[in-house]
């Protein structure tokens, strides 16, 4: 593998990264939203990803590997129901609905995705100091 494919592997680990942001924050603003309906309730979404191993193992020169972005799926846990017939929200039965999403698990998910973006930056750094000083050897 060249060093240049490890700016490849890291620029798509830090996209990868930047949706995982984006989704986590989409899903902190809509946290609280209410519905009157199932249908209509946000629920919680995360990214899926994988890595290009079988890319990885078979990489000719000048093609490139890492992280890809299968998609971004909902989550499938209950929604939370609440009685309130007071509300405006509230269905012909009394019930507001309101998203699946977990604000601690989103917090520590925002936490992770923050600190591996930072740590993709700090390879391409890595990355390119290794190959400016490569180059500087052969002035000498």
């Amino acid at each position: 593998m060249s060093l240049y494919n490890v700016f490849n592997i890291a620029g798509t680990g830090m996209s990868a990264q930047s949706i995982r942001l984006n989704t986590t924050a989409s899903n902190i603003a809509n946290a609280n939203t209410v519905s009157s309906s199932v249908e209509q309730t946000y629920r919680a979404r995360q990214p899926v990803f994988a890595a290009e191993m079988t890319k990885a193992a078979t990489a000719q020169q000048g093609e490139s590997v890492g992280v890809k972005v299968l998609g971004i799926v909902e989550s499938q846990a209950p929604l939370n129901i609440e009685y309130s017939p007071n509300h405006p929200n509230a269905d012909e039965n009394g019930y507001i609905y309101k998203p699946n999403v977990n604000i601690m698990e989103e917090m520590a998910n925002m936490i992770s995705a923050s600190r591996t973006y930072q740590t993709n930056v700090q390879v391409a750094d890595a990355a390119k100091q290794m190959l400016s000083k490569t180059l500087l050897m052969g002035q000498r």
